[in-house]
């Protein structure tokens, strides 16, 4: 009787074993890598979150600071060295970035989330077609100027893909209406240069119509600037993602939209897409290599239905 006791013991602890080998981590080693330390990412890291849960997995996060594209290459350096399974970046610069991105996808499976880089051998893009969101940020600033005006863009850079994109959709809304780009203003990542470049544009161009800002901290840095000059109301303002401070602008009709993108997704679906091509289920990615997230127009009518359903993804 006492050696069946002991077996079943010595049974019950095998299996309790093996149910704990159950819950341990996957070896399979995934990267998040993002293209500056904006809050915007707050809510992608929610998604990669969800993604951990569900496949088992520890994903690392990586945020290059200054938003350098020197210090991101040192990210990829990096983790080309810990050998990793795979990774999804934002590149700050894909096109002076294709030779690491190439070496990377040596070594990993490689795909961008955010900022395309096509040039480059990477399996997928993961989010916005930046291209079709500028368009629609067009279509909102001809709305909010039916009579037409002089509009200036802001935005960090052009080196990035999903810059330039929102730059030629925008323009291709608007080239045969009576808006003009008089010019476009960059600050390279730096939020204070960023309001800095609004108010020296108040200043120089005192009858000037639209703002639009094409980066997720352009759309405060507009707002504070254009709040402190007394021009409420009178320069219309349109601009991107879903900045605490950009919906509270919105709100008090300081800005007229914003074009939100959906960074839950960005980093749920990339390491989804991650995982699969690590299990070879190739067919997870479409033809073309791209995967769509899609964009909204959050304006004051549809305001508080969105804001409630983005305090509900930050919990």
């Amino acid at each position: 009787m006492r050696k069946i006791v002991t077996l079943l013991c010595l049974l019950i602890i095998v299996l309790l074993n093996c149910k704990k080998t159950d819950k341990i981590v996957s070896d399979k080693k995934f990267a998040f890598v993002t293209n500056n330390a904006s809050t915007f990412w707050n809510i992608a890291k929610k998604g990669i979150e969800k993604a951990e849960k569900e496949f088992n997995l520890k994903v690392d996060f990586r945020v290059p600071l200054t938003g350098q594209v020197s210090e991101q290459q040192k990210i990829i350096e990096d983790l080309i060295s810990k050998g990793i399974t795979g990774m999804a970046i934002s590149p700050i610069d894909p096109k002076n970035m294709t030779d690491i991105l190439n070496r990377a996808a040596e070594k990993m499976l490689l795909i961008t989330h955010d900022s395309d880089a096509p040039d480059s051998k990477r399996i997928a893009y993961v989010g916005s077609n930046n291209y079709k969101a500028g368009y629609i940020a067009g279509k909102a600033m001809m709305e909010a100027l039916p009579e037409g005006g002089d509009v200036i863009i802001f935005v960090g850079n052009l080196d990035a893909q999903n810059a330039r994109d929102r730059k030629k959709g925008f323009e291709d809304a608007v080239k045969n209406e009576n808006i003009n780009i008089l010019e476009t203003r960059l600050d390279y990542t730096d939020h204070e240069k960023a309001k800095e470049n609004v108010e020296s544009a108040l200043i120089a161009y005192p009858d000037i119509k639209g703002f639009l800002g094409l980066w997720n901290y352009n759309g405060p840095a507009i707002a504070a600037a254009v709040k402190s000059s007394n021009k409420k109301g009178k320069v219309k303002i349109v601009c991107f993602d879903e900045e605490e401070e950009t919906l509270e602008a919105i709100q008090n009709g300081i800005i007229y939209a914003t074009i939100v993108q959906k960074p839950f997704e960005f980093g749920y679906q990339s390491i989804k897409i991650l995982y699969y091509l690590s299990e070879n289920k190739k067919d997870i990615i479409p033809p073309d290599g791209i995967i769509d997230t899609g964009v909204m127009v959050v304006k004051k009518e549809n305001l508080k239905e969105f804001w409630e359903k983005l305090k509900l993804l930050k919990k």
